[in-house]
């Protein structure tokens, strides 16, 4: 038998621990995908901090990572800052690992977000696809992969990784629920999916180890689900007026609506929806696509969003999301200061 490859795992959030962990084994075959409601604000300036490591090896991230930006509709801004979205460490006693997307925002500033324990082309692209927000593609829902589990147990539970089975069921045997991931058609070259031996399947060869963003890759992360516009401004933000609502819809599955508004002065505003479709909503700024303001689902009247917050003077951005992703639906969205 061949020594089991390094692997990677994503880091969650303890909230989601039970939402993602949920297996669901049914026929089809795998595709690209992505968690829904971890994508960034499309358009973010992403900041990103090296907590340590070579020269040699921040140059090759810096040189790397951009690659997904010449796609995504992302601008990844290497800086010393210490409010950077994104820490990087390189510690190789602690393998390759990232939060997903948007859960990077909700790490304490002094701890990292993404480590790459090992460091070639491969890995960095890996790592950096699940900070903006994609998944392992061998755990989508649609997946046709029947494992050989306790081959996969015994391989990854030794070296190099000494994973426990936990870890192995969450990060390869379990797969997402549907209602959690967009998704594309099944790609073997994509850059998210593991590279395995034929030992660890019944139904399938082996895996071949991808270095490269795939042609699917590209158009996935540039895709209307995730970051298009790569080039200029983002065409799909709509411009709130403060205290004037403005009508809505969501006209495909899966679609998130981008809404900008301004405050001139500090103080209390209200961003709501009304009518009968259930969305739910995210606040971002001031002046900025990935910090988080607040969140929320049903705050409001029926199934309808509602954020109360004292926000600064600035510029904000509600990103309108349906509940349920395979839905659709008109709603109204206004923004009132008290």
């Amino acid at each position: 038998m061949k020594a089991a490859k390094h692997m990677c795992y994503d880091r969650i959030l303890p909230q989601d621990l039970v939402k993602v962990q949920r297996t669901r084994m049914i026929g089809g075959r795998e595709r690209a995908i992505s968690l829904i409601g971890k994508q960034w604000a499309n358009g973010s300036t992403l900041r990103i901090r090296f907590l340590g490591g070579t020269q040699q090896q921040q140059d090759m991230v810096r040189q790397v990572a951009p690659m997904w930006t010449d796609h995504a509709n992302l601008n990844f801004d290497f800086t010393d800052d210490p409010r950077a979205e994104i820490r990087v460490t390189f510690d190789e006693n602690d393998g390759a690992w990232s939060y997903v997307g948007t859960d990077n925002a909700s790490i304490p500033l002094h701890a990292a977000t993404l480590n790459l324990g090992w460091l070639d082309q491969g890995v960095i692209l890996h790592e950096f696809g699940h900070m903006i927000g994609l998944s392992h593609e061998h755990q989508n829902p649609d997946g046709g992969i029947m494992w050989n589990e306790q081959q996969v147990i015994d391989d990854l539970s030794g070296a190099p990784n000494f994973w426990d089975e936990a870890t192995i069921r969450h990060n390869v045997l379990n797969k997402y629920s549907a209602d959690q991931v967009h998704g594309t058609e099944f790609d073997p070259q994509s850059i998210m999916l593991y590279a395995f031996p034929d030992s660890w399947t019944t139904n399938m060869g082996a895996t071949s180890e991808n270095n490269d963003l795939s042609d699917q890759d590209k158009a996935f992360i540039a895709s209307a689900v995730m970051y298009p516009g790569r080039g200029g401004a983002d065409p799909n933000i709509v411009e709130l007026d403060v205290m004037r609502g403005t009508e809505a819809e969501i006209s495909s599955a899966g679609e998130e609506d981008l809404f900008s508004f301004k405050v001139k002065k500090d103080g209390m505003h209200i961003i709501e929806t009304t009518g009968s479709t259930d969305v739910v909503m995210v606040l971002f700024g001031p002046d900025s696509k990935t910090a988080k303001v607040a969140e929320n689902d049903d705050g409001g009247r029926g199934q309808n969003s509602r954020i109360v917050a004292r926000l600064r003077e600035g510029t904000y951005y509600a990103a309108i999301r349906h509940y349920n992703p395979n839905r659709t639906g008109e709603y109204r969205i206004m923004v009132s200061a008290s």
